[in-house]
């Protein structure tokens, strides 16, 4: 049987169409290139991310299906009301991008190695002193136990990766992201690949050309100046009881 292999990405500033992205491995659309702020963001802009281990080249995907949380999926329901009230916890937004990053890269016991790679930490780092790469902090006292970062397009946030020192560190984060991004927008997060802890959170899998559209649509909506300036952010609880 033939071997495809992903696009080869040379100098110029581009991506292949992401109908030519593999099927197996799903979504492996291209390798090379570099991490610099503009390729990031024209990948982001058409649908593609970067995942790669160390070892391997640089890798870009655009899966066929991505997972999204729809607006108002995220509530802060009486069980996590209760555990965020005895936990005397805070959050806080844009305050520790790069402590949040080292606490993603860091190796889960499943996991043998990091994909979130001092370089990968670096672009993304510049991302974030450029105003587009932003970060949650979820706070017990003085530490920083729990929080998320990824990309804002216009009115879509990219989640690249969260992680978790308390019970419900993670749902606190991003059920703080929504109730933030629903100042302003409808509220869409892009969560890149359906697991069973999002599913169970209610993302939703969608196919690469739904959110491809949803994609154009919202990236085109600016957010207004300030909103991601540091600041310290308060949960709401859920308009309705659950």
């Amino acid at each position: 049987m033939p071997i495809y292999l992903p696009e080869l990405l040379v100098e110029q500033l581009s991506f292949p169409p992401v109908s030519r992205a593999l099927a197996e491995p799903d979504g492996l659309l291209a390798m090379g290139g570099d991490l610099s702020p503009e390729r990031l963001t024209l990948a982001y802009q058409s649908g593609i991310f970067p995942w790669f281990s160390e070892g391997d080249p640089l890798l870009w995907w655009s899966p066929s299906i991505r997972a999204v949380f729809p607006p108002d999926t995220l509530l802060l329901n009486r069980t996590l009301r209760k555990q965020w009230q005895k936990g005397e916890y805070r959050i806080t937004l844009n305050q520790r991008f790069a402590e949040v990053m080292q606490h993603c890269a860091a190796p889960r016991p499943s996991q043998a190695q990091t994909w979130i790679l001092p370089p990968m930490q670096q672009a993304y780092l510049t991302l974030h002193q450029l105003g587009v790469a932003h970060s949650i902090e979820i706070w017990q006292h003085d530490t920083v136990v729990a929080g998320l970062y990824g990309v804002q397009l216009g009115q879509l946030f990219c989640g690249e990766s969260m992680f978790n020192r308390i019970d419900n560190g993670a749902k606190f984060a991003l059920i703080a992201l929504q109730q933030h991004l629903q100042q302003y927008a409808e509220g869409w997060i892009d969560c890149q690949l359906p697991n069973r802890f999002l599913l169970q959170l209610g993302a939703t899998p969608l196919p690469r050309s739904d959110y491809l559209t949803l994609l154009k649509r919202l990236q085109t909506q600016p957010a207004p100046n300030g909103h991601w300036s540091p600041k310290t952010l308060l949960l709401q609880p859920a308009r309705t009881p659950l």
